[in-house]
């Protein structure tokens, strides 16, 4: 087999995740060239973080209303993701667009809310996402390095048949994270 680039695997399961989603019969394009990198950066970074959630039985919904704050603590999740998902295209001379990244996600995870609360929402979760990244605790840079571990644990089981973990298997893990994230933040 030969060897995929990291933007080939984020293509490929990119469009993998859109196939495992359509319950209509509708398929996506299986040509890899229709997807880009940076698209599918964002789409795995909003899928990941909204599977997270799922695995740690939040429920942004009684979260938007009890504990607002909450929101931006998924935003923040979604841009370490996303963070992870797009530095080693640095190597193949892709730069991710983080700032419109910043905006895609949060649309993504939180459509319906107004845009006043999207603003608020997308502040708040860059500033934590910047804390989390500068800090030098020995916590934070453990938290980082184990997310940075599940996500690219999760791009390589969901695009290689020889490993021994499937996707679906990295959720729990980074529900755990995303709890941890959460209780930080909560007690802050």
């Amino acid at each position: 087999m030969n060897e995929m680039t990291f933007s080939q695997r984020l293509r490929l399961l990119h469009g993998t995740c859109l196939a495992e989603s359509y319950s209509d019969g509708h398929q996506p394009s299986t040509n890899l060239a229709d997807y880009d990198a940076l698209d599918a950066a964002h789409y795995l970074a909003s899928m990941l973080t909204v599977k997270a959630i799922q695995s740690a039985e939040r429920n942004p919904a009684q979260e938007r209303v009890e504990n607002f704050d909450m929101m931006s603590v998924y935003h923040a999740y979604a841009l370490l993701v996303y963070a992870f998902l797009t530095m080693p295209l640095g190597q193949e001379e892709i730069d991710p667009a983080f700032e419109s990244a910043q905006i895609i996600i949060a649309k993504t995870l939180f459509s319906g809310v107004s845009d006043a609360e999207l603003v608020e929402i997308i502040d708040s979760g860059f500033n934590k996402f910047n804390l989390i990244a500068e800090a030098e605790s020995e916590h934070w840079a453990e938290f980082r390095e184990n997310l940075d571990k599940v996500t690219v644990s999760f791009v390589i089981a969901g695009t290689d048949d020889d490993t021994p973990h499937d996707k679906a298997e990295m959720y729990p893990i980074a529900g755990q994270l995303l709890s941890q994230l959460c209780e930080a933040f909560e007690a802050a």
